[in-house]
């Protein structure tokens, strides 16, 4: 098996990885995994397409991580997994993805701030006099 290159998004993070077969590294921007993502939850977001395929500690995953929180780069990154994943082995690897809902980019973004309002939705007082 060749690299595998795919892409990830969710809000304003932007996840590239780089797949191949290995030991089940993950490095992102040049870091371990458990120490990008100190929070237990946000490590279980990124493994989870590798427990839903039963492919843990099979594939090493290099990973160029840019803008957003940890939560939407947690989530990005899943994708891009997910992805990945379906390259390897579509037919296998898809149907279970995809009922899961991991092959799905959550399309939600952040509304821009109107001019004359404080906020994106939220209005000034009104006062009738």
């Amino acid at each position: 098996m060749d690299v595998v290159n795919t892409i990830g998004r969710r809000k304003a993070a932007v996840a590239r990885i780089y797949m191949k077969e290995g030991s089940g590294k993950i490095i992102i921007n040049k870091r371990e995994l458990e120490n990008y993502f100190p929070l237990q939850t946000l490590r279980y977001v990124v493994n989870q397409p590798f427990s839903i395929t039963n492919t843990e500690g099979q594939f090493d995953v290099k990973v160029n991580l840019k803008g957003g929180g940890f939560n939407g780069q947690a989530e990005a990154l899943r994708l891009a997994i997910s992805r990945a994943l379906c390259e390897v082995n579509k037919e296998e690897y898809r149907p279970l993805l995809k009922a899961q809902g991991m092959m799905h980019r959550n399309p939600r973004v952040v509304e821009r701030k109107k001019p004359g309002q404080p906020k994106a939705r939220k209005k000034f007082q009104f006062s009738k006099r």
